[in-house]
């Protein structure tokens, strides 16, 4: 009887143990609240993807747990990476940046590194243009260039050293003129900054002047593509993206700059968790939401994750090492 008794009770057990292990091998997934956290200030495109993607991701209930959005901006971005570096091990914070997350601590005292993150993906890359006011004298690229040999032109741009202040210093090599570069904490605000006319221009990407473009208040006069937009539809009652010039077209021989659009977890999260968030952007970048937001802030659809990630991080840091040193920024 207790042979029977006990052959009974290493059965149940053995019972337990399978059916407890599919639970065990289960793919991970949220069980509280995920704060997405914005490395810039409201209205920039930082700010304005990860919205779009939490809306998506709401939308169409891939996660079944709240998402809030969380601006960090602070020292052009720093205070996300660090804060997104101080919770190591933490699923449920999400990082969205640019190239800052690997540019920054190239030329600022900072207190992380984009090895302190875990990469998730490179979901698009962004285009930049230069804008003007509406009522500027300025009609090209060549008018502008000849305003900025007298050295008192002010450009504006997205927090200091980073991809607006780099294109900035490339423009002052490549048509030998200086120009003054004021940073603000988003494209947004630099956006706001030239309509009230305390700038002379600015670099922003489409999606952060798209609606100052439309209001009247400001106008792009040159993107820095290789050829030009394939946007067509019309912004205002007479232009639309396919009708900027590339900055080339007129004669200012900078004939791609781009900037991706990144999405990063804390260091030493699993891989289930990484692979958790790979797989949810992979289901956003799917939606015709998606696909909509690319065309209306025209950029370009560019998923990298894994390894093409990483090899794209490192030919960047190559390219910017070069203009950082040029500029003596490079930390020592």
């Amino acid at each position: 009887m207790r042979s029977i008794t006990k052959l009974l009770m290493l059965s149940g057990a053995a019972l337990a143990v399978v059916a407890a292990q599919p639970a065990a091998n289960a793919a991970w997934k949220p069980e509280k609240p995920i704060e997405f956290i914005a490395t810039a200030g409201p209205g920039g495109g930082t700010d304005i993807i990860a919205r779009t993607v939490q809306g998506i991701i709401t939308k169409y209930k891939f996660v079944d747990r709240p998402i809030v959005v969380v601006n960090k901006g602070g020292g052009s971005g720093a205070e996300g990476y660090t804060y997104g570096k101080s919770m190591a091990g933490d699923p449920y914070k999400v990082i969205f940046g640019t190239s800052n997350a690997w540019q920054q601590p190239m030329v600022s005292k900072v207190a992380f590194n984009y090895t302190d993150l875990t990469p998730i993906a490179a979901m698009a890359q962004d285009e930049f243009l230069i804008w003007v006011k509406q009522d500027s004298p300025w009609k090209t690229a060549g008018d502008y260039l000849k305003a900025a040999k007298s050295g008192n032109l002010k450009m504006g741009g997205a927090q200091s050293k980073d991809t607006d202040e780099v294109l900035t210093r490339m423009i002052e090599k490549i048509a030998d003129v200086k120009i003054t570069y004021i940073p603000f904490k988003s494209g947004g605000e630099a956006a706001v900054q030239l309509a009230g006319g305390h700038i002379d221009s600015h670099v922003n990407n489409p999606s952060e002047s798209v609606g100052q473009w439309r209001g009247g208040t400001q106008h792009p006069i040159c993107v820095f593509s290789s050829k030009r937009l394939t946007n067509t539809d019309k912004v205002t009652a007479t232009e639309g993206w396919s009708d900027i010039p590339t900055c080339v077209e007129q004669g200012l021989n900078i004939p791609t700059y781009q900037q991706p659009r990144t999405v990063w977890l804390p260091g030493k999260v699993t891989p289930e968790q990484a692979a958790f968030y790979v797989d949810l952007m992979k289901k956003v970048e799917d939606t015709p939401e998606w696909a909509e937001y690319i065309k209306r802030t025209s950029q370009t659809n560019t998923f990298l994750t894994g390894d093409e990630f990483q090899k794209f991080i490192k030919d960047d840091i190559e390219h910017v090492h070069q203009i950082a040193q040029e500029q003596g920024w490079l930390v020592k």
